[in-house]
């Protein structure tokens, strides 16, 4: 077989691998009924002042436009008994892949608190975990707001779990758990 040869053949077989390559990545992927694979959290809390403050300076979230859902909206839909809705969005990152928490206060009906000892102490949605690139970072962020961190904070991951990441618990206003998770040093 000539050098020549062997050069052609070899470039035949890299065009075959390339674009079976090309053909196989441009195969898609099963279609779903979600227009998104972001979920938004909608929370309800006693002091909206004192939420966003907490999620923006010890957590990092920033403050977007929020929206006003009329209170005969709110009861034809379920969310509320004629209550209007005045959402404030909070966000992590940009685009549309970003993550969305909507706090919202209903102060002529204020709701009932639930116990937050620990997560098994009531059903429902029990905590947020917010992974962070830098856990020491997230951790000075957090005690230059004043928030202290829940038992032994931050604590590295167990055996069996990557190594050099810890979590950090964290309360918000209304005792809800924030957990961070990330690098730790």
């Amino acid at each position: 077989m000539t050098p020549l040869f062997r050069l052609l053949s070899l470039s035949v077989v890299v065009a075959i691998a390339f674009s079976l390559g090309v053909s196989a990545n441009q195969q898609a992927a099963p279609e779903t009924n979600f227009a998104s694979e972001v979920i938004d959290l909608g929370m309800v809390v006693s002091d909206i002042e004192k939420s966003i403050k907490f999620y923006k300076e010890v957590i990092g979230f920033e403050e977007i436009d929020g929206f006003k859902v009329p209170p005969q909206f709110a009861s034809d839909t379920g969310l509320a008994d004629k209550h209007q809705l005045d959402v404030h969005v909070l966000v992590l990152g940009k685009g549309e892949k970003t993550t969305k928490l909507k706090l919202m206060q209903f102060k002529t009906a204020p709701g009932a608190r639930v116990d937050n000892t620990f997560i098994h102490s009531s059903y429902g949605y029990r905590y947020l975990t917010i992974s962070v690139k830098d856990l020491n970072a997230a951790v000075a962020r957090a005690e230059k707001s004043g928030a202290k961190p829940i038992a032994k904070c931050p604590v590295p991951l167990p055996e069996g779990f990557p190594s050099g990441v810890a979590l950090a618990n964290y309360r918000d206003p209304d005792g809800n758990l924030v957990e961070l998770v990330g690098t730790w040093k």
